[in-house]
């Protein structure tokens, strides 16, 4: 019998995490020869992260099954850390990788430091002013840093708030952002999806934690707004599961040219964020994405940790005051100059070869020899 191969454990939980890590289990699975990769879902957005991994061709080879109704923060926490440790005492990876700031992407961290097995981690480096903003985001990725040995940072700003901490430079490999690899590969395949009979697209995304309640009212009655002002639009909002969201966007978003529709799979999506004249959104991935097709995006936050598309210019932060958002959509809607020049086509956050940087580097300290891609240095 020869050495086994390598093991590497890619943990996701939600359907963002699903999509920025579909690119780098293909790309892993293309040296299937040399390492063995296993995909591992917590389960914690069941049907959704079902539907992303199904937009690439991918299934679970282990689910965890954790979701049950109701659960609080602390009871995803103890389910999805107890069935990551099972997974590392049973398969014994070489290396546990997990992506972005999720309660998922914590607990795989902290059951690999408990294990002692190596822990990578993709898109690290973000970072907001405080531990709470976003909630509980923040505290995931900064906790995550704590026991990472191989930080895969989008971009130099997110390299350089890793150096600030004192993570050994040789730790860190900028690579750009996998969600533009997923983007990218979706949108080139994926036939056109919509029609909207010539009207302007808006499109409206809004699910985060601190948004719940008076701010999610504002969101929604500035699109409703938009909506009067600007008769050539339409309005659709990809609503997200959770009740406390959607009673609200059903109460404000009664309008003939408002859409609430159920998550569209993810090629669907990608192709409504290529028909959109202008999107509205707390997604962090929205904020990433939105870029590649020169799409404004206004940013229904007070802060962000990807502050490289405002700094380009493809992306402005409005918060949640109904009169801002408002009055920001407008100027875009009706200022083709001031649309022009947000609608950027060049991206701040990566090329599409983000996956295979994260695997060279991961291979290499695995001992596995593969062809080499320049870093990414946006």
């Amino acid at each position: 019998m020869g050495t086994p191969k390598p093991k590497i454990a890619c943990v996701v939980g939600t359907r963002p995490e699903a999509i920025k890590m579909a690119p780098v289990v293909a790309e892993l699975r293309r040296f299937s020869d040399q390492v063995e990769t296993k995909l591992v879902s917590t389960g914690q957005h069941r049907e959704m992260l079902a539907q992303a991994l199904g937009a690439f061709g991918l299934e679970p080879d282990i689910d965890l099954a954790i979701m049950q109704h109701g659960q609080t923060l602390a009871e995803v926490t103890a389910r999805a850390l107890a069935g990551i440790d099972r997974v590392i005492e049973t398969e014994k990876p070489a290396f546990v990788i997990a992506q972005g700031d999720t309660t998922t992407t914590f607990c795989a961290a902290l059951a690999a430091f408990y294990r002692q097995a190596p822990f990578a981690h993709v898109e690290a480096g973000l970072r907001t002013e405080t531990i709470d903003n976003p909630f509980p985001e923040e505290f995931n990725r900064r906790a995550a840093t704590l026991v990472t040995r191989l930080h895969f940072p989008p971009t130099a700003w997110a390299r350089d708030n890793l150096l600030r901490e004192r993570v050994a430079p040789g730790d860190i490999h900028v690579t750009g952002n996998t969600g533009i690899d997923a983007v990218l590969a979706v949108a080139e395949r994926e036939p056109e999806a919509w029609d909207f009979g010539g009207r302007r697209l808006i499109v409206l995304t809004t699910h985060r934690r601190e948004n719940w309640g008076e701010p999610q009212h504002n969101i929604a009655r500035a699109a409703r707004r938009l909506l009067e002002a600007h008769p050539d639009s339409v309005l659709v909002v990809a609503m997200h599961r959770n009740p406390t969201v959607r009673d609200v966007l059903h109460a404000e978003l009664d309008h003939p040219r408002a859409q609430l529709i159920e998550p569209p799979d993810y090629g669907r999506f990608v192709k409504l964020m290529q028909a959109a004249t202008l999107i509205l959104t707390d997604s962090g991935g929205v904020q990433e994405e939105a870029p590649a097709f020169g799409v404004p995006v206004l940013v229904l936050r007070t802060t962000t940790e990807r502050p490289e598309g405002v700094e380009a210019g493809t992306a402005k932060l409005v918060g949640t005051d109904e009169e801002a958002v408002f009055a920001e959509g407008d100027r875009l809607l009706r200022d083709p100059a001031a649309h022009a020049a947000m609608a950027k086509a060049a991206s701040p956050y990566g090329d599409g070869q983000a996956a295979a940087r994260i695997r060279y580097v991961l291979l290499s300290r695995l001992g596995v020899d593969t062809a080499a891609v320049p870093m990414w240095e946006a």
